[in-house]
């Protein structure tokens, strides 16, 4: 497979149809259909599905390929952004995939000071649950990745926030728990509850229960589309504080557990895989700013 190819493809189906995906890339629509019938030959299986119309659909095979087709234009991309950075002024882009915290923060001072000392430096962020940061990284779409809470980071280095993180309870603002300074097992227990995937485990374990015996009313990867559910009293969103705004105007409390659960942050990036000179120096940044906060 020939990166071009697979820019070909991503076209496609980006555009919806081959005609219109030949335009945007100024070809003839019968050499980008033979290029897609070289690239399924090569790969034994059918990418397209004819739908409505002139347009196409993926396949099984085809959304497969999407996918890594995806993870290696984009990697092509970094590392041509790269090599042309050397020898110049320090430029390029610093690619950060990280969990819901409000830690985030702590990446915005350590871009600011990068950004001081080196303007043509650019930050993209890219927020997603572990899994899917975990696997960007591993991929080399990202150069960091900054994980909350219990990850196993043996495959990385890592550089630790000068933070933890809360968790808490989201609930109505009129909602009797509202009135505590806090929640307990107790009162949660029969709760109907809206968790993460990831913490279920984490949760049942706080209530002194099996996690088949938690009543999970739904599950979320987004504290902020948890909270709306909250709020209509689908049940309480168990998560991290600080993240969405819960100070009783906007119709929604947050309580912290008791007893305490928390959470600690690290930045990590791949080990034994060597950094781009933008990312580098973004690293040395924030270990600068962070470790005299420990």
């Amino acid at each position: 497979m020939e990166l071009r190819t697979l820019r070909y493809f991503l076209a496609i189906v980006r555009e919806g149809t081959i005609s219109e995906a030949a335009q945007s890339l100024h070809l003839s629509q019968p050499t980008l259909s033979r290029q897609m019938r070289e690239l399924e030959r090569e790969l034994g299986a059918a990418l397209f599905t004819r739908g409505g119309g002139q347009r196409v659909a993926l396949t099984e095979a085809g959304a497969r390929l999407r996918k890594r087709a995806e993870q290696l234009v984009d990697l092509a991309e970094l590392t041509e952004a790269e090599f042309r950075s050397l020898g110049r002024e320090l430029s390029g882009d610093i690619c950060i995939a990280a969990g819901e915290t409000p830690a985030v923060k702590r990446l915005a001072e350590a871009a600011r000071l990068l950004r001081a000392r080196h303007p043509r430096v650019r930050i993209h962020l890219v927020s997603g649950d572990a899994q899917d940061v975990i696997e960007r990284l591993d991929m080399g779409r990202m150069d960091f990745c900054l994980f909350v809470g219990a990850v196993n980071l043996e495959r990385y280095e890592t550089l630790s926030l000068p933070d933890t993180d809360e968790w808490g309870a989201l609930m109505p603002a009129d909602d009797p728990l509202a009135l505590r300074a806090f929640v307990t097992p107790d009162d949660l227990r029969d709760k109907p509850l809206i968790v993460s995937r990831q913490i279920v485990d984490e949760t049942a374990a706080w209530l002194g229960r099996r996690p088949e015996q938690l009543n999970v009313v739904a599950t979320y990867n987004l504290l902020y589309n948890a909270s709306v559910m909250a709020r209509q009293r689908l049940g309480y969103a168990i998560g991290l504080g600080g993240i969405v705004a819960a100070d009783g105007a906007n119709g929604l409390a947050f309580k912290p557990l008791r007893p305490a659960k928390t959470s600690r942050l690290a930045l990590a990036w791949k080990r034994h895989q060597p950094l781009s000179p933008a990312a580098a120096a973004f690293r040395d940044a924030a270990r600068e700013l962070w470790e005299t906060c420990l």
